[in-house]
């Protein structure tokens, strides 16, 4: 396209800036027709899709914000329950050293009371021993101091009842002065 050609092409044309009024008479009535079916079928569907969307997502947020109370209140339950459970805990474990207290006191008595027992018992036959021990002591003391004053003596006074009453009235008197 040369230079001439664009000459002959204004020329040809009609006036750019006068509108040809049938194109625009056309143009508008297309235009109107299509805002109609736009308008009448395409936006109400859309506008139908976009409430369906809200509507599923306010419910959603609804659920979730149901669920996230639902959720909170199952914490706080379970809180409360791990709560408890610990507060009984710390009462069985009270309770149980309560318990081990007083048999550890039940036991370390009945230990006393059979260490005493057993003490009691052994001083008592240990007192029993003892004063067999010196009854036969005497006996024999007795006998001994009388074979003794009879050698020195040269007489046998074994036979002499006295002799055994002095001895033992003596050994009596030692007996008393120790005590």
């Amino acid at each position: 396209m040369t230079l001439a050609d664009g000459v002959v092409l204004a020329q040809d044309s009609r006036d750019i800036i006068k509108p040809v009024w049938t194109e625009v008479l056309v143009a508008l009535l297309l235009f109107g027709l299509l805002c109609f079916v736009l308008m009448k079928f395409v936006f109400p569907r859309m506008e139908a899709t976009f409430k369906a969307r809200a509507d599923a997502i306010e419910g959603g947020l609804a659920r979730a914000e149901r669920t996230t109370i639902e959720a909170k209140a199952v914490l706080e339950q379970f809180r409360a329950e791990i709560a408890a459970a610990r507060a009984e805990a710390a009462v069985i474990r009270e309770r149980a050293r309560a318990e081990a207290y007083e048999i550890r006191a039940e036991v370390m008595a009945g230990a006393e009371a059979a260490r005493e027992q057993v003490l009691a018992e052994g001083r008592a036959a240990l007192a029993a021993d003892r004063v067999a021990v010196l009854a036969e002591l005497h006996g024999v003391i007795g006998e001994i101091a009388v074979d003794l004053a009879g050698r020195i003596v040269g007489e046998s006074l074994m036979e002499d009842a006295r002799a055994r009453g002095t001895v033992e009235e003596f050994l009596r008197e030692r007996e008393t002065a120790r005590d």
